[in-house]
């Protein structure tokens, strides 16, 4: 099996050798850069599989280096770092496109289960079977190329993004709570937080929704989750 390729765009060189010396003990193939500006050259060269940024770095920042990333690749994955445990920080992040974030200080098993994680969902998207399509008033969903098109018209989703919208049309007026949305779509990855799930939810909202401020299909279930009411 081919080795993981890992891109990591850190300023602080302690931070960034740790990344790396532990994910190649994982047996990643790792490059490291230390500004915004080259992890969108090395980005450009193809191959990686996970991204892992930094949020606060001098001149491109990791969330602009992520949303110019996410333009061009919605099927790579994406960590941000961040120094800061408040809440905005992250959702910050995961609003620029991010798949995941990790909080500094990090143990190396959680670096790499995170990495691990992001990995499988990629690989296990690429590995999808048989086509088969699922229609629901004006979205049709191509289950092997895991696009979507709303009234003929394709709509441009992250792995997640897609993830979300398939579980939600499979359950169609079922309300799910934000616990069984993570097992579901994030496959029960014990790191993750609801946080995840409501910000995706308003990515593909703004994505799907005619208006996202008063939303048709993905109804709020107030202090529980969400449904889809098509």
């Amino acid at each position: 099996m081919a080795a993981k390729k890992v891109l990591v765009c850190e300023d602080e060189d302690a931070i960034r050798d740790f990344v790396i010396i532990n994910l190649q003990r994982a047996g990643c193939e790792v490059t490291g850069v230390s500004c915004g500006e080259d992890a969108l050259a090395e980005f450009e060269k193809g191959g990686f599989s996970v991204v892992i940024l930094d949020i606060m770095m001098p001149g491109i920042s990791g969330l602009d280096a992520c949303r110019a990333i996410r333009e061009k690749d919605s099927k790579i994955g994406i960590i941000m770092l961040t120094a800061k445990s408040q809440e905005t920080d992250k959702v910050e992040g995961l609003t620029s496109g991010a798949d995941d974030y990790i909080t500094k200080p990090f143990s190396p098993s959680e670096l790499v289960a995170r990495v691990d994680a992001v990995y499988r969902r990629i690989s296990s998207y690429e590995r999808s079977g048989n086509s088969k399509i699922l229609t629901t008033g004006p979205f049709s969903l191509d289950t092997q190329s895991r696009s979507v098109k709303k009234n003929g018209l394709d709509i441009e989703l992250t792995q997640i993004e897609y993830g979300l919208l398939e579980y939600f049309i499979q359950n169609s007026g079922i309300a799910l709570d934000r616990n069984t949305i993570l097992r579901k779509v994030w496959h029960d990855e014990f790191f993750s937080d609801d946080k995840i799930v409501d910000v995706n939810v308003r990515r593909l909202r703004m994505k799907i929704e005619d208006d996202p401020s008063s939303p048709a299909f993905i109804q709020t279930v107030w202090g529980y989750g969400y449904k889809w009411t098509l």
